[in-house]
């Protein structure tokens, strides 16, 4: 077979992360579709191929070799102790792509303050493999149930404690539940299979599709700015600037003026552009970025 018919097969997360990893591919240059009821999304490269699995079962069918590659949460394949190669921590600045807690809580008024004091008590999760490691790690006997939903509605009736996951914290609160600790902080990473990475043509065609990921969102958060600037205040504005490199400075057909082109953190650029006028910048314009490959 030849390469220019080979196929990547990529496991891409059905539920809270589906839409963002829609939109990470779509930033990162990709056309995704995701057709409504389907499992196989279409992507205009011929040589991935797509399929929708939860996030919860991705590490295992990794490992396998039924996918060759995933995007989950750590969280997951800890869970399932999968023996898989991590290749980047995709967390970024987007719903569901940011740090999330595995935390332990329990009711506000609950007498658990501490780990030790989870000794005998009833603990229900969706991570029960997490949980007992946690337990072990502290010395702790407990009983740790499998939790198909709703978690934070337990306690106190159903279990003593949950361990759940939280982003915000405001449906602990709004159940009155008081966190008392951290079992693990998860983001999203893109896996792979160890076999599919000994294949020349897939750790090639993987170390390709990070490369355009990793571009997307590094420039997710930053903007580029470009200013005409008399030569004689160049250096103040340089002074002002701050740039991921030196910024890209460019003759004009008057030799009076340089133009300047570089890329700043988004937060920055209320403030940095009225310093940039009172330095002598002109013609100031800001523009949306796609992605940056460093």
């Amino acid at each position: 077979m030849s390469a220019a018919r080979r196929r990547l097969v990529l496991g891409l997360p059905k539920g809270s992360l589906q839409a963002t990893t829609q939109q990470l591919f779509t930033q990162a240059g990709y056309k995704l579709r995701i057709p409504e009821r389907s499992y196989y999304p279409d992507i205009d490269d011929p040589e991935l191929g797509c399929i929708l699995i939860r996030a919860q079962e991705m590490a295992r069918y990794v490992e396998q070799g039924v996918l060759d590659a995933g995007v989950t949460g750590v969280d997951w394949t800890l869970e399932c102790s999968a023996k898989v190669k991590e290749l980047a921590d995709l967390r970024a600045p987007w719903p569901n792509y940011g740090p999330v807690r595995w935390v332990v809580a329990v009711k506000e008024n609950s007498k658990i303050r501490r780990p030790r004091d989870l000794e005998g008590k009833h603990i229900a999760t969706e991570v029960v493999n997490l949980t007992r490691r946690y337990l072990r790690k502290h010395g702790v006997r407990a009983h740790v149930e499998f939790s198909w939903g709703a978690t934070e509605v337990k306690p106190p009736l159903l279990a003593d404690a949950i361990v759940d996951v939280t982003e915000t914290g405001s449906s602990l609160r709004a159940n009155s539940l008081r966190v008392i600790d951290t079992v693990l902080e998860s983001t999203p990473r893109l896996i792979a299979n160890r076999q599919a990475l000994k294949d020349p043509w897939k750790q090639r065609k993987l170390e390709r599709l990070l490369l355009m990921l990793k571009g997307a969102i590094h420039a997710l958060d930053r903007v580029g700015l470009m200013m005409n600037v008399p030569k004689r205040r160049l250096e103040q504005v340089l002074k002002v600037l701050p740039a991921l490199g030196t910024p890209t400075v460019s003759t004009l057909s008057d030799d009076r003026w340089v133009a300047i082109n570089t890329v700043v953190e988004e937060r920055l650029v209320t403030e940095l552009c009225p310093k940039l006028s009172e330095a002598g910048a002109r013609a100031i314009v800001e523009y949306p970025l796609n992605k940056i490959i460093e």
